[in-house]
């Protein structure tokens, strides 16, 4: 597929309904385009190389993903949070015939996606408009036992909303998994990672087996970044991510067993009753 071609001062914007502006623009460092929302960019996308994963948190998401199943083998996903379908274009490209269901909140968001980022023709991607919560009841019945993957990456600016980050979400999520099916969740957090430390709680409160992957300095609360969680009722498949994570760019490590219990000590899952969004970063951590 041709790249577009946009000027930064002509990219496309939408006005989402909570008054912020999105907006797709060339990618400053590497080819390929940007989803930002409210100065907090959201989503990398490569249209001439879907399984280009710029984002390093993204691409651990996609270290986990080669490892369900057989490589190639088609799988079920569900994707909370569009964003500009990063994942599901990379498990179309990587994975042909999966059938995916994606869910997101903003109409405008998806329509400015649609419109300037198009999927690739034939992908058998279904997005539904609606709040990522409420829209898990939604689905179709046949889901339900039956998700290989389940990804939670749902931002509201640069903030997840509290009610998805409760034990009772993620036990609406869980329904929706096979025996061994796999949950990926996004986590932000910076110094001290009481919120990752207690999402992590909540998420083991659900599916026992949980590992954590990030770089290094954020797995050990130095600085602000993104940990990714993935999570199962079946052991995960993990021997071959130390190596992947390790191979760059930035030091990366996976925190699985005695390190998880560690990890959540003293941190108590959080409740529909006692829940808050994550902690919004400074917005000095996007600047070019």
């Amino acid at each position: 597929m041709a790249r577009m071609r946009i000027e930064p001062d002509d990219a496309p914007t939408a006005r989402l309904s909570d008054g912020t502006t999105a907006r797709v623009s060339p990618s400053g460092f590497v080819s390929g385009f940007e989803l930002v929302v409210d100065g907090t960019p959201q989503s990398h996308v490569d249209l001439d190389d879907p399984t280009h994963l710029h984002f390093e948190y993204v691409a651990r998401m996609g270290a986990v993903i080669d490892r369900l199943r057989m490589p190639g083998q088609p799988l079920t996903a569900v994707h909370l949070g569009a964003g500009a379908l990063t994942l599901p274009r990379y498990v179309e490209a990587t994975r042909p015939g999966s059938r995916q269901q994606v869910i997101e909140l903003e109409p405008a968001l998806w329509d400015l996606v649609r419109e300037n980022l198009p999927l690739p023709r034939g992908a058998s991607v279904r997005v539904r408009i609606g709040d990522a919560r409420a829209g898990l009841s939604r689905l179709p019945a046949g889901l339900t036992g039956a998700v290989d993957l389940l990804i939670s990456d749902v931002y509201s600016g640069a903030q997840t909303p509290a009610h998805l980050t409760t034990v009772e979400f993620y036990r609406d999520a869980a329904r929706l998994l096979a025996p061994d099916g796999v949950l990926l969740v996004n986590v932000s957090d910076g110094p001290g990672l009481a919120f990752a430390r207690r999402q992590v709680a909540t998420i083991r409160e659900v599916l026992p087996q949980v590992i954590v992957l990030a770089e290094v300095q954020v797995l050990k609360g130095r600085r602000f970044g993104n940990l990714v969680v993935a999570a199962s009722r079946a052991p995960l498949p993990v021997e071959w991510l130390p190596r992947l994570m390790a191979a760059g760019p930035h030091p990366a490590k996976v925190a699985q067993g005695a390190e998880i219990t560690e990890f959540t000590r003293g941190a108590r899952p959080a409740t529909d009753d006692d829940a808050t969004p994550s902690p919004k970063p400074s917005a000095s951590i996007f600047e070019r």
